[in-house]
C-alpha cells in the first residue's frame, strides 16, 4: 500500500489533496486486497489512481469594460467502469489540478455507493464568479463550454454544479452546449425545472446529509429531535441542511462563508433561513449582513492566526461541515469532542483532515464521511439523468422518496461492509471498501483498458 502512495506522491508531488484522498482509501482497503489477491495481480490500484483522461484548456473572456482575461479550465475524467463520468464543475480561485483529481477520485467511490450507473469525474476553473456581472458570467461560461463541449455528452460525461456553479451558470453552460452541438440532451444536471431539471436537485446534498445522520442516530435508538447542530457554509448544501434539520426537529445555530461565521443561539427558523437564502442566492451578499437583520446573532470574522475555526467551538450534539475541503483541522475536531458533539455528517467533500478523522473514530463518534453522507446530490443528478432519458418529470414527493431510500441504502451498505471486514461502526472503512469493490470488479470484467 505504501508503495502505491509513494508512487502517487513522486508522480504528482504538489497535489496534496489528491495524496490525502488516495491515502485514506488505501488505508481502508488492505483487508480487501488480502482476501482478493487477484486485485494486486491485475495492478488494479495503479490503474485506479490514474485518471482515464485529463483535459486542460484556456478560457479567454471579456469583462464589461472590454478588458480581456484568460483563465484555465479543467476536466478530470477519472473512471468510467460503471457508467458515464459524473461530477460537478467548480469555479473558484483555489481550483487546480490536484484539487480536481482529489474530487474526481472521491466521486468514483461516492457514485458507486449510490447504486446508480455513474462513473466519476470533476472539473472547473480558477475563475472567480464573485463580483462579476451576469453578462461577465455568461461570457465566461460560453467560452468555457466552447472547449468542454468536445469531451462531454449524455453517454460520455455529464457535469453538474459545485462551488461557484449554480443554476445561473448551468443555464449559460447548457445554452452554449445546445447551440454548439445542435441537440437538446441531458448533458448537464442541475438544470432549470422548466427545461429538463429535477425537483429536489438543489436540496439533495443537504437533505441527503441529514438523512444519513438520521440513519446513524437510529443505530443508537436516537433522532435529531431537539439536537443542537453546527453547520458550516451558506450555499445550497448548508441552506438545505439547515432546512432539513428544522424539518426533523433539530436546531441549527451556525452558518458561514469565507469572510466569517454567524452564531445564532436561538437557532434558525424558516423566516431566518429564507433571509439567508435571499442574502446568498439573490443579493450574493456576505453572512455579516445577517446580524444587521437579526441583532441577537453574533458575527465573527475569519482570523487565520487562531489556528482553529471558532465555529466548531460551541456546545452542540451534531456537526454538519458543508463548506469545503479540510475545514476541520485536528484542533477543531478536538473542540467538537470537548463540546459534546457525538455525530458528524459531512456535506462537503473531505472537510476533515486525517488527524481529525482519527479523533472522531477514537472517541466513537457517529462519523459519516463525505463520500457517503453527501452522496445525495449526485444521486438526484442520476435521477435527473434518468428523467431526461425517459422524457419524464417526477413529482417532488417521488424524488424525495427516492433520495431518502438511496441514503438509507448507502448507510446500510457502509454499515454492513464495515462489519464484514471487522470494523463495525467505522463508516470510513465501510464506504471506501464498498465503493472500491464495486468499481474494481467492473474494471476486471472489462479487461485491461
Amino acid at each position: 500500500m505504501s508503495d502505491i502512495i509513494e508512487i502517487v506522491k513522486l508522480r504528482d508531488p504538489n497535489e496534496n489533496e489528491f495524496h490525502q484522498a488516495v491515502t485514506e482509501v488505501m488505508e481502508s482497503i488492505k483487508p480487501v486486497l488480502d482476501r482478493n489477491p487477484e486485485y494486486r495481480e491485475a495492478r488494479i490500484l495503479e490503474r485506479l489512481v490514474e485518471p482515464e483522461r485529463v483535459i486542460i484548456f484556456r478560457v479567454p473572456w471579456m469583462d464589461d469594460r472590454g478588458d480581456i482575461h484568460v483563465n484555465r479550465g479543467f476536466r478530470v475524467e477519472m473512471n468510467s467502469a460503471i457508467g458515464p463520468y459524473k461530477g460537478g464543475l467548480r469555479f473558484h480561485p483555489s481550483v487546480n489540478l490536484g484539487i480536481l483529481k482529489f474530487l474526481a477520485f472521491e466521486q468514483v467511490f461516492k457514485n458507486a455507493l449510490t447504486t446508480l450507473p455513474m462513473g466519476g469525474g470533476k472539473g472547473g476553473s480558477d475563475f472567480d464568479p464573485k463580483g462579476k456581472s451576469d453578462n461577465e458570467i455568461m461570457r465566461f461560461c460560453q467560452s468555457f463550454m466552447c472547449e468542454l463541449s468536445r469531451y462531454i455528452g449524455p453517454n460520455t460525461d455529464v457535469p453538474a454544479g459545485d462551488i461557484g456553479v449554480g443554476a445561473r451558470e448551468i443555464g449559460y453552460l447548457f445554452g452554449m452546449y445546445k447551440k454548439l452541438c445542435n441537440e437538446f440532451t441531458g448533458v448537464l444536471t442541475g438544470k432549470g425545472l422548466n427545461w429538463g431539471g429535477s425537483l429536489i436537485r438543489p436540496e439533495a446534498t443537504g437533505y441527503g446529509s441529514v438523512y444519513f445522520a438520521s440513519e446513524m442516530l437510529e443505530t443508537r435508538q436516537d433522532t435529531l429531535e431537539g439536537k443542537v447542530c453546527l453547520v458550516s457554509g451558506s450555499g445550497n448544501v448548508a441552506q438545505y441542511t439547515i432546512e432539513k434539520i428544522i424539518d426533523l426537529g433539530g436546531k441549527a445555530i451556525t452558518c458561514s462563508d469565507s469572510s466569517g461565521y454567524i452564531y445564532d443561539a436561538e437557532g434558525f427558523d424558516r423566516q431566518k433561513l429564507s433571509f439567508l437564502a435571499m442574502l446568498k442566492n439573490v443579493r450574493r451578499g456576505r453572512v455579516k449582513e445577517y446580524v444587521e437583520k437579526y441583532p441577537s446573532a453574533e458575527y465573527t470574522p475569519v482570523d487565520p492566526s487562531l489556528g482553529y475555526n471558532p465555529l466548531w467551538n460551541h456546545k452542540a450534539a451534531c456537526a454538519f461541515p458543508s463548506a469545503t475541503q479540510n475545514e476541520i483541522n485536528e484542533k477543531d475536531a478536538q473542540n467538537l469532542v470537548n463540546n459534546g458533539v457525538f455525530l458528524v455528517s459531512e456535506g462537503a467533500n473531505m472537510p476533515t483532515v486525517p488527524e481529525g478523522i482519527e479523533i472522531f473514530l477514537e472517541n466513537n463518534l457517529l462519523y459519516g464521511p463525505g463520500k457517503a453522507a453527501n452522496a445525495g446530490g449526485v444521486s438526484v443528478s442520476g435521477l435527473e439523468m434518468s428523467q431526461n432519458s425517459m422524457r419524464l418529470s417526477w413529482s417532488r414527493e417521488e424524488v424525495d422518496s427516492r433520495l431518502k431510500t438511496i441514503m438509507t441504502d448507502i448507510h446500510k451498505t457502509c454499515q454492513e461492509t464495515a462489519e464484514q471486514y471487522g470494523t463495525p461502526g467505522n463508516y470510513v472503512n465501510g464506504a471506501n471498501i464498498a465503493g472500491f469493490v464495486k468499481v474494481v470488479d467492473a474494471m476486471l470484467d472489462q479487461g485491461l483498458v
